[in-house]
């Protein structure tokens, strides 16, 4: 009696094979789901194909509307959509989905993994300096400069200036630096000794760039301050970047003849690092960003930042540390650099 007893239990309370935590039973859901690969296949063909953008990017066309530039303007964002399809191929329970999602995965992170990951800033620097478009529409450009000062920067470029406004920064930066240029809509503000000063033609008809050499106590260094023309996303045109394509060309032109070693250009270029566009200067610049800053450094909109159009970039000098300083009043984020020369 106790021997059938036992066999109708074991027949009536344990299948075979069957876990009784709550993780096996999810399991075993997942293995008796014969679906499982053929749900979702949308999910995966999406997944796939995001990928395919991020690894192609370089080859989108720009001949309709810019698409290619526009793309690499906010081309880290579209890792926002690895969650999301994450979560609808759990929630379809398709492993299909799940699966695809691990090539983009593996784009994104070898694209952008080092700039969320790695700690590439360290600490000293020879020379620090400031970019900062301070907005035309500027309503307090007095604490606008004092916090630039504050910043405790050897060189400090401004963009966007207007002649009401220039009066102002003068005498707000005046106790801190000695010398200083203005040329257009672009100034410089330095420390040390200014020579050479001299607008450069970025091919728009007046005057947002300069160029200048800095007598620092480590030799003479080559600044280039700019202010590239703005784009537009417009329904009817798309991404229109030309004009300021072609000053990115005029730009790359000058700095490519600069007889000094020792380049830095500080200013507002309107485009990201990523942006095919501006590769007449970023081929033949690094990035301080890039090569000693935490994260991705978004400069605009100040508000909420998406994208790093503002640049410190160097020729012949390393960078050491870069980061964003806090918000003025302007629509942009001031970004500070500090180097080796």
């Amino acid at each position: 009696m106790t021997q059938a007893y036992t066999q109708e239990t074991r027949q009536l309370g344990d299948a075979p094979g069957r876990s009784g935590s709550r993780i096996g039973r999810l399991l075993d859901r997942f293995r008796d789901d014969r679906g499982i690969w053929r749900r979702g296949l949308v999910l995966a063909a999406i997944a796939i194909l995001l990928a395919l953008v991020m690894i192609f990017h370089a080859d989108i066309p720009n001949r309709v509307g810019n698409l290619g530039s526009l793309l690499e303007t906010f081309l880290p964002w579209l890792g926002l959509a690895l969650p999301v399809l994450l979560v609808l191929g759990l929630v379809r329970r398709s492993a299909s989905a799940v699966l695809a999602l691990v090539l983009p995965v593996a784009v994104w992170l070898n694209l952008f993994g080092g700039l969320m990951f790695s700690d590439k800033s360290g600490s000293g620097g020879e020379l620090t300096v400031v970019t900062h478009n301070v907005n035309a529409e500027n309503a307090d450009p007095t604490g606008t400069a004092e916090d630039v000062a504050g910043s405790g920067a050897d060189v400090v470029a401004l963009e966007e200036l207007t002649g009401d406004a220039v009066p102002t920064y003068e005498r707000a930066l005046a106790g801190t630096y000695r010398y200083h240029t203005v040329q257009g809509t672009v100034g410089l503000w330095s420390k040390y000794p200014l020579s050479g000063t001299k607008p450069v033609d970025i091919k728009l008809g007046w005057t947002r760039a300069l160029r200048t050499t800095v007598a620092t106590p480590r030799g003479e260094v080559g600044v280039y301050v700019a202010h590239l023309p703005s784009v537009r996303v417009k329904f009817n045109a798309g991404f229109t970047a030309g004009q300021r394509d072609a000053s990115a060309e005029a730009l790359g032109q000058a700095i490519s003849r600069e007889r000094l070693r020792k380049v830095i250009l500080l200013g507002d270029l309107n485009g990201t690092m990523n942006d095919r566009a501006l590769a007449p200067v970023t081929a033949q610049m690094r990035s301080a960003q890039g090569a000693a800053g935490d994260g991705f450094g978004f400069s605009w909109p100040a508000s909420f930042p998406m994208a790093r159009i503002d640049q410190i970039m160097v020729r012949g000098v390393d960078p050491v540390a870069a980061w964003a300083l806090p918000k003025t009043g302007s629509d942009h984020l001031p970004l500070a650099a500090s180097v080796d020369y």
